[in-house]
């Protein structure tokens, strides 16, 4: 998708983007080490979005990589944002083994 597709102006990508990474981080790398595929990432922080995936730079023992996370469905609206990162928090959760905080 390419940015002038994205349905998410700068100003809402931003503030998904600063929440994730100042209030969810670790949740992040848990998502990139989970549904992401990546168990070995030692960092990740989110980027960017579009209407078809999250992005994510991982720090991995090689290096760097840029990720693609997309979600289950093509997403429109900010409000759909949320559930959807839920969504793959919790089901990277099951991947790794790991139990989910009631507190998402």
């Amino acid at each position: 998708m390419s940015a002038s597709n994205n349905p998410f102006p700068p100003d809402v990508i931003d503030a998904v983007r600063r929440h994730m990474n100042d209030d969810h981080a670790a949740d992040t790398l848990v998502m990139c080490r989970g549904v992401g595929g990546h168990p070995d990432a030692t960092a990740a922080e989110m980027t960017g979005m579009d209407g078809e995936a999250g992005i994510y730079r991982l720090t991995l023992p090689e290096g760097e990589k840029t990720i693609r996370i997309p979600w289950e469905r093509p997403l429109t609206q900010r409000a759909e944002v949320r559930p959807e990162v839920v969504r793959i928090y919790t089901e990277s959760c099951a991947i790794l083994g790991l139990e989910p905080p009631t507190s998402h």
